[in-house]
Formats: C-alpha cells, sequence, structure tokens
C-alpha cells in the first residue's frame, strides 16, 4: 500500500457522520471505524473483532486498550518521523488514557490529519498547536498482512 493510497481512502471517508461504534463510509463512524474502515479497503478483512466499547473507553480502569489494539496491528514509529498515512493516537486530556485516532494527510507547516470526531462527522483539520501537543504515539499501516 502505498501512503498516497491510504490518504486517499481516509479522505473518501470525509463527511461521514459521527457514529460510536460504528465503521461504515457514508454511514457512521467514529476515530476507530474510520481506522477499521480504511483497513478493510486496503486489506480486506479486519485483523480482530472489536468489542462493545464505551465513548470513554478504558479511562475508568486507566487501560490503554486502544494503544494495546494498535501496537497489535500497526507498526509504532517515532511521532517525529511521521508521514502522511500514519496513523496518530492521541491522549486528550493530561492523565487521561489515549482515546483518540487520526490519520495524518498532509506534513509539513501546514500538516492536516483525517478524523472523526463528535458532532463533526469524519473531518480533515489541521494539526495545529493544540492537536500536536495531544499526539502520544505514531504508526504505520503494514505494508502486507498475513
Amino acid at each position: 500500500m502505498s501512503r498516497a493510497q491510504i490518504v486517499m481512502a481516509a479522505k473518501g471517508w470525509i463527511g461521514t457522520p459521527y457514529v460510536h461504534q460504528s465503521a461504515t463510509r457514508g454511514a457512521g463512524s467514529d476515530c476507530l471505524g474510520l481506522i477499521r474502515g480504511v483497513w478493510r479497503e486496503l486489506y480486506g478483512q479486519e485483523p480482530e473483532a472489536i468489542p462493545a466499547y464505551s465513548m470513554d473507553w478504558s479511562e475508568p480502569q486507566g487501560e490503554e486498550r486502544l494503544w494495546a489494539a494498535a501496537l497489535r496491528h500497526l507498526q509504532p514509529k517515532p511521532v517525529a518521523r511521521a508521514l502522511g498515512g500514519d496513523v496518530l493516537l492521541f491522549r486528550m486530556r493530561h492523565g487521561a488514557v489515549a482515546k483518540h485516532l487520526g490519520i495524518l494527510s498532509q506534513t509539513g507547516p501546514t500538516a492536516r490529519f483525517v478524523h472523526a470526531y463528535t458532532r463533526h462527522g469524519v473531518v480533515e483539520s489541521g494539526l495545529t498547536a493544540p492537536w500536536r501537543r495531544r499526539v502520544v504515539a505514531c504508526f504505520e499501516f503494514p505494508k502486507e498482512v498475513t
């Protein structure tokens, strides 16, 4: 998969309404659903069944479930080396678990990312300082899935 293909797939989801636990382009998606949908477009079947999850994810337990899942299926890399098509993991509040995902669509001074955001749906946003400081991890989609 090329980075351009990943970005094009992610941008194809823009305009999809926000629906918690959904992963259907055009009908509804949350941030994980966006990653799941792009995965299906790139590789076919998803790598694992996703259990039901609350909007607070695993915050009450303090477990980094989303981060652990990303490590099972994506390749970690330094945030400073993020490129278009990479998956970014965000911690929305200091001390909270990381529970937001997006796909970097453009790098450089006008960096942007595609993500599903409550009340906004799937959008492309600027990776501005407030977003950038929340990034805690970066991952690449695998070259191939076995």
